[in-house]
């Protein structure tokens, strides 16, 4: 067993969420190796208490002010400090007793935690996909080779892909998808469909903004973008691949016609794992996969057309600048809609398109100038949904 002062010490930002509860496992498994001191969560705050209690965490924040007093928060541990506010993100990873901030705090509000944690010269397991979408010509230089490592299952497998390997050899990035719940459906039969249709996902258990994403297939857009920065490569250059089974993660082609990809089971705590082990590896966190019993693996390309995100985060990518960031803020108001009942599932690609065609775009220069495109956008896409209602 390792000794104390040898386990690397984590931040779990976002731990109430479902990678934050993966990865709570992963570290409860490896707890000679791994030693959890702060949390933080946005609105959960019995889960926080109960969390910090269960770990002796020395550290705790509560994002969302309106939960920033729940009474619940008094039955911390004894020695607990307690942080309030989305500021309060920043200040955790800044903590002499933090070496990894697994950031798996939902949508933009993570980019912050990221900057900040980079900044600081800590270790950044990035579950927040947003952070480079939005943020990642601001992310990427801050950032060495063994610094920032994904979390995501495809670029984990990306990364694990190219260990060794020369960036400049690679022909392809092969971006996998499942498809999603409503793989082989045209865009008239998108029309009808309910939140309760889009939250199936047919392998992964997620929350529910990844899970429309994931039907929508804007999540693999957004994916994209994020692989064009994490791996220096055009987007022309990753091309999206559905795999039903959701076993081959990704892969990577090479310039001489070698293709090494990276299989597993659909289990999100692996490539968590890897994030926290890297350059090791661990004894596996879940159930291995049985190739004999496997029986097929199926693939086909994705279709633009009914998938219209796709192509809106394609177009995003090309243009790049604060492009990218109006799509995210535009998606994260548009799915929050349509999970709320007031637009359908078609409306979101709608108010996101027409969110972009109303966006000057710019040259990414700060993390204040971005807030403040956010903040444009997500009020620009809260007014295509009110045109939306009207003409309804």
């Amino acid at each position: 067993m390792a000794s104390e002062e040898h386990k690397l010490r984590v931040a779990v930002l976002g731990c109430t969420g479902s990678i934050g509860t993966q990865t709570l496992d992963v570290c409860r498994q490896h707890a000679d190796r791994l030693d959890v001191v702060a949390l933080s969560a946005h609105s959960r705050t019995a889960e926080l208490v109960q969390t910090a209690r269960d770990y002796g965490v020395a550290c705790v924040a509560v994002t969302d002010e309106r939960h920033a007093s729940d009474p619940v928060l008094q039955e911390l541990p004894a020695g607990t400090e307690l942080l309030r506010g989305h500021e309060a993100l920043a200040e955790i990873v800044q903590r002499a007793d933090v070496d990894c901030v697994l950031n798996a705090v939902v949508g933009a509000a993570g980019l912050e935690a990221s900057y900040a944690t980079l900044k600081a010269g800590k270790r950044l397991a990035l579950a927040n996909k947003e952070s480079l979408v939005v943020g990642g010509e601001l992310l990427m230089p801050m950032a060495t080779h063994d610094q920032m490592l994904p979390v995501d299952s495809e670029h984990s497998a990306i990364f694990q892909c190219l260990v060794g390997e020369r960036a400049n050899r690679v022909h392809a990035i092969w971006l996998t998808c499942s498809g999603g719940p409503f793989f082989g459906r045209s865009a008239a039969e998108l029309e009808s469909v309910t939140v309760a249709d889009a939250l199936r996902h047919p392998n992964w258990a997620m929350g529910p903004k990844i899970t429309v994403d994931s039907a929508t297939l804007m999540n693999k857009g957004l994916e994209r973008i994020e692989a064009m920065h994490l791996f220096g490569v055009g987007i022309d250059q990753i091309p999206v691949l559905i795999q039903r089974e959701s076993t081959i993660h990704s892969m990577v082609e090479f310039v001489d016609g070698s293709v090494i990809a990276q299989l597993g089971a659909s289990d999100m705590r692996i490539p968590i794992q890897y994030a926290l082990s890297y350059p090791e590896r661990w004894d596996t966190p879940c159930d291995r996969v049985d190739f004999r019993a496997l029986g097929s693996l199926t693939m086909t390309a994705p279709d633009p057309v009914a998938f219209r995100c796709l192509a809106l985060a394609e177009r995003a990518g090309r243009e790049g600048g604060t492009v990218p960031c109006v799509l995210n803020a535009a998606n994260e108001i548009a799915v929050g809609a349509f999970l709320a009942g007031s637009c359908s599932f078609t409306d979101i690609a709608r108010v996101v398109e027409a969110t972009l065609d109303a966006h000057d775009r710019s040259e990414v220069e700060s993390l204040e100038q971005l807030k403040q495109i956010d903040a444009w956008a997500r009020s620009c896409a809260q007014d295509q949904l009110s045109r939306l209602v009207l003409h309804a």
